[in-house]
């Protein structure tokens, strides 16, 4: 369970750098696709919970350092994302097209209602989506539409995204 998790976690902070600078420049409608997130689906549903909370904490927290959101934020966000996409775990067979744009798109909802429900919380200190503007759904397609190439290339790196199985 150590190495998916720290593999997991460090290919998510890669792929938060690349967003925060590459991918920032060729964003649309200040939307960027979230790699992190990506990434943070697959291994959580091949590994299962665990994995998942744990990938999508410190992933999060490595992510926090890396953006002006208050600290904590993105992993608690991100665990609770973990925890749910594990659970889900060899519910479905991992096609190579449908089942990781339907993943990606629900856990790019599942951030948008955690935003909304953590604004109402903490009396808008948190940054919301806004469901009337363009930047939601444009990262809800890019998101989408991303997921299969993001799946494809990180089975090249099961070794060390995959844990031992359990029998």
């Amino acid at each position: 369970m150590t190495k998916p998790v720290i593999w997991g976690t460090v290919f998510a902070l890669i792929a938060g750098m690349l967003q925060s600078t590459l991918l920032s420049r060729l964003a649309v409608y200040h939307a960027v696709p979230d790699l992190a997130l990506g990434i943070l689906v697959f291994s959580a549903y091949i590994n299962g919970t665990m994995t998942g909370q744990l990938t999508g904490f410190f992933s999060g927290l490595l992510l926090d350092f890396l953006s002006a959101a208050p600290l904590g934020l993105n992993a608690f966000i991100r665990t609770v994302i973990g925890a749910v996409g594990g659970r889900i775990n060899g519910t479905f067979f991992l096609d190579n097209i449908f089942l990781p744009m339907a993943l990606c798109a629900g856990a790019t909802a599942m951030k948008a209602v955690l935003y909304f429900i953590l604004n109402r919380l903490f009396s808008g200190a948190v940054p919301v989506y806004s469901l009337a503007g363009p930047a939601f759904w444009v990262e809800l397609l890019l998101n989408t539409f991303t997921a299969p190439f993001l799946f494809g290339l990180l089975k090249l790196f099961k070794a060390l995204l995959i844990g031992r199985r359990k029998v």
